[in-house]
C-alpha cells in the first residue's frame, strides 16, 4: 500500500538534499564484501574511512556518493554495536547520502516532528529526527541520522514541519555517531513502539520482515539507478 502510494506521489516530493540527481554527478559506494578495498581500510579509525569515501568520490569528480538499501554490508564490523545479538546486522535498510559535513537536509514532504534524540554510541546514528508523515491518510515516518548536534536544537514532539522545509544538516565524526559525514534516510511504517530510535540494519534473519517495514527510501529521493 505505501509503497504504491509513494510510487504515486514521487514527482511531488521536495529534495531531501541540494543535489541534482539528474546531473549523475555522484558515485555508488560498495560496502559488501564484493569490494575487496575495503580490507585494506582501518574502519574503525574513523578519519581514515572517511578519507577513504571521500577519496572515492574525488577520484571521479563526484560531490556525493550515494547507496545502501537492502545491501549485505561488511562495514558494520567496525562497531560493536552491530554485534549485540547472536547473529550480527548487516542489512541496510535506508540509502545512505555521503557528503560533506554542513550539508542541509529538508523535509521532502509535510508533517511533524515525532521524536528525536542523540544516539550516541560509537558507530550508530548520532544526532537522529524522526517525523511522521500523513500520505492520503497512509501514516509514515522517515527518518534522519548522523546529523550535526545543532540539528536538535529548538525541537519538539509535535512540531509542524512544511514541504521543503530544512531540518537539519550533515553532522561530523564522532559527534554523528563516528562515521564519515553522511544522511542515513529510512522510510518506517510501524516504528514499533520506539522514539527518537529505530533499526537502521538488520540480521539476514529478519531481512524480509524488516524490508516490509521499511520501503525504499528511493521511492522519494529518486536517484537514477538505486532502486532493488
Amino acid at each position: 500500500m505505501i509503497t504504491e502510494l509513494l510510487k504515486k506521489h514521487q514527482a511531488s516530493f521536495a529534495p531531501v538534499v541540494p543535489f541534482d540527481w539528474g546531473k549523475n554527478d555522484f558515485l555508488h559506494l560498495d560496502f559488501t564484501k564484493q569490494n575487496g578495498e575495503l580490507e585494506q581500510v582501518e574502519l574503525q579509525n574513523s578519519q581514515l574511512f572517511s578519507d577513504y569515501v571521500f577519496g572515492k568520490l574525488r577520484a571521479v569528480h563526484a560531490s556525493v556518493g550515494v547507496g545502501g538499501y537492502n545491501e549485505h554490508r561488511t562495514i558494520y564490523r567496525r562497531s560493536a554495536h552491530f554485534q549485540q545479538t547472536e547473529e550480527p546486522r548487516c542489512i541496510h535498510l535506508g540509502v545512505d547520502i555521503w557528503a560533506a559535513a554542513g550539508t542541509p537536509v529538508f523535509s521532502p514532504l509535510a508533517g511533524r516532528v515525532h521524536s528525536f534524540a542523540n544516539n550516541a554510541n560509537f558507530g550508530d546514528y548520532g544526532p537522529t529526527i524522526i517525523l511522521e508523515h500523513h500520505l492520503e491518510n497512509q501514516l509514515f515516518y522517515s527518518l534522519y541520522g548522523h546529523l550535526s548536534a545543532e540539528s536538535l536544537e529548538e525541537l519538539y514532539e509535535g512540531k509542524p514541519i512544511e514541504k521543503g522545509q530544512l531540518i537539519a544538516t550533515f553532522g561530523q565524526f564522532p559527534i554523528n555517531g563516528d562515521w564519515p559525514p553522511h544522511l542515513h534516510f529510512q522510510l518506517i511504517t510501524d516504528l514499533l513502539g520506539l522514539k527518537g530510535d529505530f533499526p537502521g540494519v538488520c540480521t539476514l534473519r529478519e531481512r524480509e520482515r524488516f524490508l516490509q517495514l521499511c520501503p525504499d527510501p528511493n521511492l522519494i529521493l529518486g536517484i537514477p539507478g538505486l532502486f532493488q
